[in-house]
């Protein structure tokens, strides 16, 4: 694997993620209802922790027995939750369909109305080198325009990564979710989106051109555009390339899609274009920015991007041969790089 960037304040500084943290309830094709813990944004805190980044968790969990369960969960990897992530009502589910692929359809009982003081806490120190959030919590009122609110002042000092994750269930139209999309790329320095998030959010039109546009406009230098097993396309200012997917033998698809961006961020992170290794603060930010836009300057890809996306498709596709959204650990990543694919 790729050696970490050098000690320095940004280096040790913890990333921040901003989203929903929810239970679970997946339903196989026997009846049988399994609770397990889930939300995107906190699968991708879970998946970056567990490739041994210090993580911190800006969220709303209950305080019932579905919250406890969560927080442990979580904890037991080494996730953080900033303080006032607790709030008194129910914690948030989805019940998650599985058909016979082993995808996932999702139906919610889902509030989204993060407290003040989490989001409040998560800008005070250790001030995050980065920040990545996404799906339910930059889409769902009230809490959506509250995080978007923490994104705008975080980003002068972090760099930003996006997964619209679009839940169709939850959509309020086509038109005031791409301009709300919109707005986040825009604040973005690496964006990750499916397939079926381009369809919904731009019917009609090609993914890829959708794709296109965004990594041509002001926001972010590198654009991912997943298809399952089919593999990525990644798209940024100067070019695009293909990212084939591992074969694997499936279990379910739930959380593949955050394993692959918890991959992604790790691996940009571990070659200093998503942090400065010797800078904290805005200087550092810049510093990180400004590399990422020139490993992106060029019609052939860089390696170091290339190497982060490699490590976001082994995470994918290890996931998928497990029940539920459970992102591997950086030791099981290297055994299967050196070949054991062993259960």
């Amino acid at each position: 694997m790729t050696a970490g960037p050098g000690p320095g304040p940004a280096a040790n500084a913890p990333t921040l993620v901003i989203g929903e943290a929810i239970t679970d309830v997946l339903t196989g094709e026997d009846g049988v209802r399994r609770a397990r813990p889930g939300g995107s944004p906190a699968n991708v805190a879970l998946g970056l922790a567990r490739l041994g980044h210090p993580v911190r968790l800006a969220t709303r969990i209950g305080r019932d027995g579905p919250g406890r369960d969560l927080h442990a969960h979580l904890r037991g990897s080494g996730v953080v939750l900033t303080p006032g992530s607790f709030t008194e009502g129910a914690t948030s589910t989805a019940t998650a369909r599985l058909d016979a692929a082993g995808t996932a359809h999702y139906t919610f009982d889902i509030t989204w109305d993060p407290p003040l003081a989490a989001l409040a806490a998560s800008a005070r120190e250790p001030a995050p080198a980065r920040l990545h959030t996404g799906s339910i919590a930059t889409a769902l009122a009230p809490g959506a325009d509250r995080v978007f609110a923490a994104v705008e002042a975080a980003r002068p000092t972090a760099t930003v990564s996006y997964d619209p994750n679009i839940r169709p269930a939850l959509l309020t139209g086509a038109d005031r979710e791409r301009l709300r999309a919109e707005r986040f790329v825009a604040l973005s320095d690496v964006v990750k989106a499916s397939e079926e998030d381009l369809g919904r959010l731009y019917p009609g039109q090609s993914p890829d051109e959708a794709a296109r546009r965004w990594a041509d406009g002001s926001g972010p230098a590198l654009v991912v555009v997943t298809s399952g097993g089919a593999g990525a396309r990644v798209f940024w200012p100067g070019g695009r390339c293909d990212v084939p997917a591992t074969a694997v033998k499936v279990a379910d698809t739930v959380g593949a899609g955050d394993a692959f961006m918890a991959g992604l961020v790790s691996g940009l992170l571990h070659t200093g274009l998503l942090a400065s290794a010797d800078l904290a603060g805005a200087p550092g930010a810049a510093r990180a920015r400004r590399a990422l836009r020139e490993a992106t300057a060029s019609a052939h890809l860089d390696r170091r991007v290339a190497s982060a996306l490699s490590l976001a498709a082994r995470a994918a596709a290890l996931t998928c041969t497990r029940e539920g959204a459970d992102p591997p650990t950086r030791t099981e990543l290297a055994r299967w790089a050196a070949g054991d694919r062993g259960r």
